[in-house]
């Protein structure tokens, strides 16, 4: 892979701690994240797996948590057996979620490393971009 970035953000009218939650309770993802069931103790180190269906396709994707800063950030690795790459450090991606208070609001980027091409890096942003809205959707509603 060659090293593009997708970038998704959205403005969440909810604190810090309550993104959070959502980023990281298995029953909020799956709710926000095209059906997932996630499987993590969000303690850095330790793996993260995400197994569900894309496209009509299954899948169980697989990482590992590298930073985990309630309220603030969380960083983990993930490799997807779909993208037809090797299963290999070099072809994981790294998912940065950074959270920043902005007064009543939470603003949530999402970045998403090592991507094969710009438009590889753009369809990636597309579907971040969707689940960010869906994660904002589902905290402002409660």
């Amino acid at each position: 892979m060659t090293g593009h970035t997708a970038t998704a953000e959205v403005d969440v009218s909810a604190a810090p701690a309550q993104v959070w939650q959502a980023l990281t309770d298995p029953s909020q993802i799956k709710r926000y994240m095209y059906g997932a069931e996630v499987d993590a103790t969000w303690e850095p180190g330790s793996p993260i797996t995400w197994k569900g269906e894309y496209d009509g396709r299954g899948y169980q994707d697989k990482g590992e948590v590298i930073e985990a800063e309630p309220g603030r950030r969380l960083v983990v690795t993930h490799f997807s057996p779909l993208s037809g790459q090797e299963d290999k450090p070099e072809n994981c991606h790294r998912l940065t979620y950074d959270l920043e208070p902005a007064g009543d609001r939470t603003h949530l980027r999402l970045e998403q490393d090592n991507a094969g091409s710009a438009e590889e890096a753009e369809h990636s942003r597309q579907n971040w971009q969707t689940m960010l809205d869906n994660l904002k959707n589902l905290v402002e509603r409660g």
